[in-house]
């Protein structure tokens, strides 16, 4: 018999909440209003463990008092009932999908003049904090300043990204699960490579491994490519078969309970080019050094400055596009990034996806494993066959 996944309790979600009001008190935010659409519910379900299925969703957190969740509809009414740590859920009529019905059942609908009216009855409403800004729909901000006409807007996503980069035990805990359940997919595919198989057959014989091990999802949307695509950072598995001498890159991520986990790998079928060969070489010694540098207290601009150090001794300057790592969690790329454009250190508790992408125009690769930043060093999440994988 199976066993139940990894939970995180409400008492967790109303620490986070009132983490956020704190900070809300010393910036002088009165609300603050985040967003969450299918590809994008991170904050959302960090606040209430709730997602957007079809319709949006919406958090308000008041600076006091409880927070209040918004959906569209009967079904998302129904669906954030069973799932969400916010009690207070109401539906906001322009929270729905594109295509929404008009519903036989009845049911009771706020804007935001209503629901502003609420909460400033007991609290003024001067100051409302926008997290995710760019993703909220221009019609529902239109609302939110019809119902706040006088209100100063600001922008508030760095309140909730400065709560969310510290990981609890509890996160850490099922963050490791996922990557578990993305590494074995991985070490149950891997061996079907050959050539005459297509991209998609390999993509499909890894969700099938991860969903059975608990997934419920993947991280983003996955891929497997090969040959001459491999230069393209973002891909899709296609009908392409496997060919010999050439590279397949591996880009694979399971989600359990909302949490990402992730892996990238190149396997080789045969012989490929030197140019190839030497850098998918040099991004697993730039992986491996980052590995090495990171540890409590240590700059993110020492560690990106040695990556790029390695890149341009090995003739590879400027062909990454970004640092050598970034934090994950929620999303599977999410902040901090680790670059020399701040004086932020490493802290532990961050975790973070060691993130190495090396291309021109003709090939490319991506090397990628996830660890926690722990009181003396690093603890590595994944580690199968960090290597050139030959078969």
């Amino acid at each position: 018999m199976s066993k139940a996944r990894m939970s995180i309790p409400k008492s967790e979600y109303l620490l986070r909440i009132a983490k956020i009001q704190e900070q809300m008190e010393l910036e002088g935010i009165d609300l603050l209003v985040t967003h969450a659409c299918e590809c994008e519910s991170s904050n959302v379900r960090y606040l209430s463990n709730f997602w957007a299925v079809f319709d949006f969703v919406g958090v308000l957190i008041p600076q006091q008092g409880s927070a209040m969740l918004l959906t569209g509809g009967p079904e998302s009414y129904d669906f954030a009932v069973q799932f969400s740590q916010i009690d207070d859920i109401r539906i906001h009529p322009l929270y729905v999908e594109t295509a929404a019905p008009e519903w036989d059942k009845p049911t009771d609908a706020y804007d935001y003049s209503k629901i502003f009216e609420e909460i400033g009855a007991t609290q003024p409403i001067k100051t409302i904090g926008i997290a995710n800004k760019n993703i909220i729909p221009h019609e529902i901000m239109k609302d939110i300043q019809k119902g706040a006409p006088n209100a100063k807007y600001v922008e508030a996503q760095k309140i909730i990204d400065d709560v969310r980069v510290i990981k609890s035990d509890n996160e850490i805990a099922i963050l490791k699960e996922a990557y578990r359940i993305t590494e074995q997919g991985f070490i149950e595919t891997v061996d079907m490579i050959e050539p005459g198989v297509r991209e998609w057959e390999l993509e499909a014989n890894w969700r099938s491994v991860a969903y059975k091990m608990g997934a419920e999802g993947t991280s983003y949307p996955i891929w497997v490519t090969s040959g001459d695509t491999t230069y393209q950072s973002l891909c899709k598995s296609s009908d392409k078969e496997i060919a010999v001498n050439s590279m397949v890159q591996f880009s694979v991520g399971a989600k359990y309970n909302g949490y990402c986990g992730n892996l990238c790998r190149a396997v080789v079928l045969g012989k490929i080019s030197q140019k190839h060969e030497d850098m998918i070489k040099v991004a697993l010694e730039c992986e491996t050094e980052t590995f090495e540098l990171m540890k409590p207290g240590v700059s993110f601009a020492s560690v990106y400055d040695k990556f790029q150090k390695r890149l341009a001794s090995n003739g590879f300057a400027g062909l990454n596009l970004y640092g050598p790592a970034h934090g994950t969690g929620l999303q599977e790329c999410e902040g901090p990034w680790v670059d020399n454009r701040s004086d932020k250190v490493l802290m532990p508790g961050m975790v973070f996806n060691v993130d190495v992408w090396i291309a021109d125009e003709q090939v490319g690769v991506r090397v990628e494993d996830g660890l926690v930043v722990t009181d003396t060093g690093i603890e590595l999440f994944t580690g199968y066959r960090r290597e050139i994988i030959r078969l």
